[in-house]
């Protein structure tokens, strides 16, 4: 598995979800399991086969997150220097509009463009990255190309 971005809440985040998983997951799903067993033949128990589906993917999750937490490398919000970079928040206007976005760029795990964090793999964190303030940077997009011009770098 490939370097994965995330921020010390990321992490922290991630970490309660594994706890939580490996606790209170496993016990519900060993319930649910017993329980589905008391209605009868295990080959003709729907209950007992959605159970267990349900365990297999929840395993699935906790093999992910800990992968995901073995792979962590842990980003600076604090960044120094001119250059956007993974951390950085950036501020964005859209040379045709004339409308301003403002960016925090975080690993893929973490992004959440709603909020503003673009991951960055994302087509403008790509774009943006090693770029310093007053850049013009170019986007390519399935909808076509944009064009930014990057106002701030914090």
């Amino acid at each position: 598995m490939a370097e994965i971005f995330m921020t010390a809440e990321g992490k922290k985040q991630l970490e309660e979800r594994l706890k939580d998983l490996k606790v209170n997951g496993r016990a519900e799903m060993a319930e649910k399991i017993r329980v589905a067993r008391e209605f009868g033949d295990l080959s003709e128990n729907a209950e007992y086969d959605i159970a267990k589906d349900e365990q297999a993917k929840m395993e699935a999750e906790i093999i992910e997150i800990e992968a995901k937490l073995r792979n962590a490398t842990i980003i600076d919000e604090k960044v120094k220097g001119d250059k956007a970079d993974v951390g950085s928040k950036v501020e964005l206007k859209d040379v045709k509009s004339g409308d301003v976005y403002n960016y925090t760029i975080v690993g893929t795990h973490e992004s959440n463009p709603m909020e503003g964090r673009i991951s960055n793999e994302s087509p403008i964190g790509k774009a943006v990255i090693g770029k310093r303030k007053g850049d013009e940077v170019v986007v390519k997009a399935p909808v076509g190309e944009a064009v930014y011009k990057i106002l701030n770098i914090k």
